[in-house]
């Protein structure tokens, strides 16, 4: 079992391959991204226990990146920046990154806020409000999902429609319902998104228990937990 996961944002391939082989010789599984774009995307599609952040990031700045994922999630956030008066510090701070690290940094040190920020994330997580059906079981703060203690690799809709489905497990939800819950918008045009996401989850969850199906159609309905 690995340590934890991290995502690397930095456009420096120097900088960016030192981090990546320094952590993953340390254990972590760590994905490397080149720019705030491509950070962005790794972001919304895998789970992640930590961001390693650069600011002048090509695409999307790194201040836009932590802005939009602190607004839909809490997330453990390191920055590591050439910027280095207070103000900036403060503010990147204040924005909701965890911690922040100026350029040149070193390497032991970068490692020692890297276990300082995932042992508080598997502290908060043991206190953290977990949903669970059957075997299957959430955590909510980390879009972590778990079959029997095997985990489950779900992009962030996917977890979505399964918190969505789990926390409310007797009840048949449209798709119109799914969209609007899981996408934040009310206006439903392609049902083959929902089918697509939902063909995705019941995949990921046979594989890794073949012979339990947890989502039940409702034909001409929509979806629920199955019993």
């Amino acid at each position: 079992m690995t340590k934890g996961k991290i995502l690397i944002a930095e456009d420096d391939n120097d900088i960016n391959h030192l981090i990546y082989e320094v952590l993953t010789r340390e254990g972590y599984t760590v994905t490397q991204a080149f720019s705030g774009t491509e950070a962005k995307l790794h972001w919304n599609n895998e789970a992640f226990d930590l961001l390693l952040c650069d600011l002048m990031l090509p695409g999307m700045t790194g201040e836009e990146l932590i802005a939009e994922i602190i607004a839909k999630q809490s997330a453990s956030i390191i920055v590591i920046s050439a910027k280095n008066t207070i103000m900036d510090k403060v503010d990147l701070l204040k924005l909701g990154a965890s911690d922040y690290i100026t350029k040149p940094f070193d390497i032991e040190e970068l490692l020692a806020r890297v276990e300082v920020q995932l042992r508080k994330t598997t502290t908060e997580e043991s206190v953290n409000e977990s949903l669970s059906w059957q075997g299957l079981t959430l955590s909510t703060d980390r879009y972590n999902a778990q079959i029997d203690g095997q985990d489950i690799r779900l992009t962030a809709r996917e977890f979505g429609i399964l918190k969505l489905l789990i926390s409310n497990p007797k009840k048949v939800f449209t798709k119109e319902n799914i969209f609007s819950s899981v996408w934040g918008e009310t206006e439903y045009i392609d049902e083959n998104t929902v089918n697509v996401h939902m063909s995705n989850i019941r995949s990921k969850l046979n594989k890794a228990k073949p012979d339990r199906d947890y989502i039940e159609t409702v034909w001409g309905i929509g979806f629920k937990m199955k019993n």
